[in-house]
């Protein structure tokens, strides 16, 4: 499947096949894929939590308005993003750059981010946007649909998972079989007010 027919033929599932299981090398293909993703200045701020515990996935769902894909879906990602991540060792996201370029990004990662709260949450949901398309479009090359979803109360999720305190949730990653029929795409604005030229 090209990326044209994958964009295209994407939805937002909401009901799954509750039974169908995702292997494990379907999981670890999908999540080489995402590590693919770009960030801000190489940062990789987004985590990936799998979760695969059925209990906890109930649990999860009677925080998310009950919504079906919760438990049904193969697999439950609830995308986060360290906050910090730019603070953590970050000479190693460029550790293969030549040097002059090292000695430039090194002191532009800590400008950037340091002392700037607002930036840092600003980064996380914009790489986890970025991540969650890349999620869905290799879900839908490999044959699965997928749904993005924020109907869940987010601080009792963050309990529920025991979210450090340095992370943010931005959204959770559903995919699996879907069992009903997709609908047409319905409501898509026009490109002339969607797409403007130069200035507003």
């Amino acid at each position: 499947m090209n990326v044209s027919t994958a964009i295209n033929s994407r939805r937002a599932i909401k009901s799954f096949d509750s039974n169908h299981q995702i292997s494990e090398a379907e999981i670890e293909q999908l999540m080489l894929l995402a590590l693919l993703s770009p960030t801000s200045f190489n940062i990789q701020n987004w985590r990936f939590l799998l979760v695969k515990d059925p209990k906890l996935r109930r649990q999860l769902r009677t925080v998310a308005w009950d919504q079906a894909q919760v438990t049904d879906a193969s697999l439950l990602i609830v995308l986060t993003a360290d906050l910090k991540s730019w603070a953590k060792e970050p000479a190693r996201y460029w550790k293969n750059a030549p040097q002059p370029v090292q000695d430039f990004l090194l002191p532009a990662i800590e400008q950037y981010y340091n002392g700037h709260e607002q930036v840092q949450r600003d980064e996380a949901m914009r790489s986890c946007g970025i991540v969650s398309m890349t999620l869905m479009l290799a879900a839908q090359e490999m044959g699965y649909d997928s749904c993005p979803m924020v109907g869940f109360d987010f601080e009792k999720v963050g309990r529920i998972i025991n979210l450090p305190a340095d992370h943010v949730i931005a959204m959770f990653v559903t995919i699996g079989k879907g069992i009903k029929d997709i609908w047409d795409r319905d409501g898509r604005i026009t490109m002339d007010e969607a797409v403007i030229t130069d200035r507003f």
